[in-house]
This record gives C-alpha cells, sequence and structure tokens, in this order.
C-alpha cells in the first residue's frame, strides 16, 4: 500500500520522506534546511500523482521545476532551493546521480542595485518598532546576527559580565563569538525576565519544552 508521500509501507523499510529526514539529520543540517527539503520532495511527489521518486529520473525533476517557474512564477532562490532539495533526495537517499538538467525553465533573477539605509534611516525604523520584535531588530543590527540565529539564541549564551554572544551552530554549523551591544542590554534583561516567569508558569502545567538537535533530543 502506497504512503501519502509515494513511499510503500513495509515492516522492515521506513517510509521516504523519513529516510530522508534520517539522511538530513545525519549531516547535521539545519532543522530549517530540513523542514524546506522534506517540503519540496512530498510536493514532487504529488506534483507527479504520489509516483514514487524511484520511479522517476530527470525528465520528472525537470517537469517539477519548469512547472515552478512558469505556472507557480516563484524567485530564482526559490526554484534553486527546490533543485538542491531533489538533488540531495535522489544523491544521498535513492544512491542516483541524476544528468544535468539542461532543459528547466530557469526562474528569472533580477538584477537589481541593494538598497542601503544610512544610520539615521535605521534609527528612525527602529524607533517605529516596539516589543519583541524591537529587540530583535536591534539585535539583528547591533550584532551582525542572521535572523534565525536571533530566534534561536538560548540564555545560556549571553554573557552580560563579558559583553559577548556565543552563536552557536551558524551558518556552515560554525560557532562564533560576537559583540552583546550595550544599548540592548537593559531590554534583553528586562526581556529575559518576562520569559523565565513564562517558562516557570509552563513548568507547572508540565508543558514546558525545547527544540533539542540531534542526539540531545533523547
Amino acid at each position: 500500500m502506497n504512503a501519502p508521500d509515494g513511499s510503500q509501507n513495509t515492516p522492515s523499510e521506513p517510509r521516504l520522506l523519513d529516510q530522508l529526514r534520517d539522511r538530513i539529520r545525519l549531516k547535521h543540517y539545519s532543522i530549517r534546511t530540513e523542514t524546506q527539503y522534506v517540503h519540496w520532495a512530498r510536493r514532487y511527489i504529488l506534483f507527479h500523482h504520489k509516483r514514487h521518486p524511484r520511479d522517476m529520473g530527470a525528465a520528472e525533476v525537470e517537469a517539477f521545476l519548469t512547472h515552478l517557474a512558469v505556472e507557480g512564477q516563484v524567485a530564482a532562490a526559490t526554484q534553486n532551493q527546490a533543485l538542491s532539495a531533489l538533488l540531495f533526495l535522489y544523491r544521498e537517499v535513492l544512491g542516483v546521480d541524476l544528468p544535468w538538467l539542461d532543459d528547466v525553465v530557469r526562474a528569472k533573477r533580477p538584477q537589481r542595485m541593494p538598497v542601503v539605509l544610512s544610520r539615521a534611516e535605521v534609527q528612525r525604523v527602529l524607533e517605529r518598532m516596539e516589543g519583541v520584535h524591537a529587540l530583535l531588530a536591534r539585535l539583528l543590527y547591533g550584532t551582525g546576527m542572521r535572523l534565525m540565529e536571533v530566534i534561536r539564541l538560548r540564555v545560556k549564551d549571553v554573557d552580560f559580565d563579558r559583553g559577548e554572544i556565543l552563536i552557536r551552530d551558524g551558518k556552515g554549523a560554525k560557532d562564533r563569538v560576537t559583540m552583546l551591544p550595550e544599548a540592548v542590554v537593559t531590554d534583553l534583561r528586562a526581556h529575559l525576565l518576562r520569559r523565565r516567569h513564562v517558562f516557570e508558569d509552563d513548568l507547572q502545567k508540565g508543558k514546558s519544552a525545547v527544540y533539542l538537535p540531534y542526539a540531545l533530543q533523547r
């Protein structure tokens, strides 16, 4: 019997998307990459009416990617992300190297000059923000951290005494240290205190949990 992801359920073999997740985690890719790759693999299978990828190849991949560009009108970066996901699926899970995909209709990458705000403009933007979003924006601007690095920032990685932030598992699965801007210290301390109260309340209700990567989840 075929599973929703197009694979056949057998007692001895995990479903295809579970195999994909396992392979991604074996290579220590981020949870965001895992979510995106599984999403594109599922869409690819559904696009071809739940056929198993093992029974398809370059022609079907090209048809799917062309559909994204022509019918879906996705951005070039989105199409490239889907391509990377499918190449990973075939190479790492199914053990198949796809030939060069020459016939894919490529989404057009717009040629634009970057917009760089002046310090005064940045200040005006930050002044219009409130609450957690304002704190996130100021951390992004003041530390050079990436969006997901700020969102995944842990309490233990903020060193108020040294004025440092330890960024774990950043781009390229590397750790690094950046400065903690003095301008955000007061608001960050207040935010952590509020979150502590929420955590303690959740703990009493038996609802406390946090995402833990790899073997730490066990």
